[in-house]
């Protein structure tokens, strides 16, 4: 997925300094942006105060959304770097194109992962006949020095394991969680899982105390250490915690991230993530001019996206917080 702001900030990522040395509760506030033609999301990381939560540095919830009339999801070919993005969908479906040649439909319980590393293209669209509904998230996680250079790849995972126990039921999208581990390929030690609590559930969630955790709440009504989380917002956990105890007014859907802090410097921008501002500029230099370094999306009917001019100031990796 893109950042289609046409004037996007530079975020400067990673270090350990702004990460907490013990348990918070920091409610991150969100932004609603819209992404391609049609869908309206809401952007909770990075956002002001918070940048990263371990390894995860981009947070995009979108609907629930009645697609029923549009044309839903729209998103042109675009290019990425030095990242991976986590695709998790709980109602709809979306169609995936790249540069690789991966051309994949996936639905609400499957995980698409792409790994950019040394460059990719993609594009993600509602098929023209698609269910009425389109509803899920969108996450990025930055690879490390060692591997942001790793040649990209595309996995499709259609089943994902987890287990059920006490009115909840975990699924794992990333890393290992209550002895269930993810197919997907991770570069860092890190964790994604969907909670789904029926109603009047009541349960403590394990932890790792060394993984700093946010939580985002997909749907239903829930509390979190008594704090009540509304669809939509997302909390940031810290660090320090073996357990987590949330509570389930209704029927809910959450979605837990957390990993070890990530400590190299980063600088985001657009759709790329690299080490200086001139890695950069280079990167988009080399979109525009349509370098083989991202390749072409073959089968998809329009214009890719053109890249936002460059801020006028210089793009230089700092810490973790604003």
């Amino acid at each position: 997925m893109s950042n289609l702001d046409r004037r996007p900030p530079a975020r400067d990522l990673g270090g350990l300094d702004g990460t907490t040395s013990g348990p918070v509760l920091d409610l991150l506030p969100g932004k609603e942006v819209l992404l391609g033609e049609s869908t309206r999301v809401r952007r909770l990381l990075p956002t002001l105060g918070r940048r990263m939560v371990g390894a995860w540095v981009f947070v995009d919830h979108y609907g629930p959304d009645d697609i029923a009339a549009g044309p839903g999801m729209q998103v042109a070919p675009h290019p990425h770097t030095g990242l991976q993005t986590v695709s998790w969908l709980l109602d709809g479906e979306i169609h995936h194109r790249d540069s690789l040649g991966s051309d994949v439909r996936f639905r609400p319980g499957e995980l698409a992962l792409m790994t950019a590393g040394h460059g990719i293209a993609h594009s993600e669209q509602s098929p023209a006949t698609h269910p009425r509904f389109l509803h899920g998230a969108q996450l990025w996680v930055a690879l490390p020095e060692a591997d942001r250079e790793v040649a990209p790849h595309f996995e499709h995972h259609g089943a994902l394991p987890g287990f059920t126990s006490d009115g909840l039921t975990a699924t794992v999208l990333m890393g290992s969680f209550g002895g269930a581990t993810s197919p997907g390929r991770a570069y860092t030690p890190l964790v994604g899982v969907d909670l789904a609590l029926t109603a009047g559930a009541d349960v403590e969630i394990p932890l790792e105390p060394g993984f700093e955790y946010g939580l985002l709440a997909s749907s239903g009504s829930a509390s979190v250490d008594d704090v009540p989380l509304e669809p939509g917002a997302m909390l940031y956990l810290g660090t320090g915690r073996r357990t987590l105890r949330v509570r389930a007014g209704s029927a809910s859907r959450l979605l837990l991230l957390g990993g070890e802090p990530f400590e190299e410097r980063l600088v985001m921008w657009w759709n790329f993530i690299g080490r200086t501002g001139e890695e950069i500029a280079g990167y988009t230099e080399q979109w525009s001019a349509e370098s083989q370094r991202f390749g072409t999306v073959v089968g998809y009917d329009g214009d890719r996206l053109e890249a936002p001019p460059l801020p006028p100031v210089a793009l230089r990796p700092r810490g973790r917080v604003r």
